[in-house]
């Protein structure tokens, strides 16, 4: 078994497209998914492994990383880890709750104490016999602009980025650490057509391009030799509007 390439919340949108990518490159490709969706069967049919993870708490996080430590099928102390994609995201509003430190906590503990602990955890087990091993960050545009409607998950994604910065100088030069910051590269499909129009408005290119520019900013980090530290901005030239 060669290191494989972690995927956090690689049952669907983003993370499934990268996923789905990697595998037709025959590499090695782990996914973690909260709640079983239809991709699963499929990503095990292409010879993932999938594994059952809820990050909204401290226990999923450390039953997910116990895993990765001593199941004798994945062999990982053996291969170690090309790479890990830190995906997995919940995208909760302040208008939805009124619990509001829940709220805060969660978003927190999803997308900023997670990776913080697992990369921690897993430090020793970035390497591989090629290169240097990867860390990417899925952030958010709104790192840098915050977000009214959803702040605390704006907080959260801010966090994840400083993350960035933190772990590519404590793990250089053995693991490069990277961040690609999304905005507006897909739609859900119950999203309403007036919507759609209204928010291509947003960005300088007009376009929603799909999650090919996801996986082709992943592909040009895992081949990179000399990005650490760094963010890949995916918005169409927004912050300039």
């Amino acid at each position: 078994m060669t290191a494989p390439i972690i995927i956090t919340g690689g049952a669907q949108r983003l993370g499934l497209a990268i996923a789905e990518d990697l595998l037709s490159q025959n590499h090695s490709v782990i996914i973690t998914y909260r709640s079983k969706k239809p991709a699963i069967e499929h990503l095990i049919a292409k010879g993932a492994v999938c594994i059952q993870a809820d990050f909204a708490d401290t226990k999923g996080v450390n039953g997910f990383i116990e895993r990765l430590k001593t199941d004798s099928e994945l062999q990982l102390l053996k291969t170690g880890i090309r790479a890990i994609v830190h995906n997995a995201s919940d995208w909760d509003q302040e208008s939805a709750t009124t619990d509001h430190a829940a709220l805060f906590n969660k978003m927190m503990q999803v997308h900023a104490s997670a990776p913080y602990q697992i990369n921690l955890a897993l430090r020793e087990l970035f390497r591989h016999k090629s290169g240097s091993a990867d860390i990417i960050h899925m952030t958010d545009f709104v790192q840098e602009r915050g977000s009214q409607k959803h702040i605390a998950y704006a907080a959260s994604k801010a966090a994840l980025h400083n993350l960035t910065l933190s772990f590519s100088a404590l793990l250089a030069p053995n693991v490069k650490v990277n961040s690609i910051a999304p905005a507006l590269v897909m739609f859900n499909d119950h999203d309403s057509q007036e919507y759609r129009d209204k928010s291509l408005k947003k960005s300088l290119l007009e376009i929603c391009p799909g999650p090919l520019e996801a996986v082709k900013a992943v592909n040009f980090l895992l081949d990179s030799d000399y990005i650490t530290g760094q963010t890949i901005h995916l918005n169409g030239g927004r912050h300039l509007k």
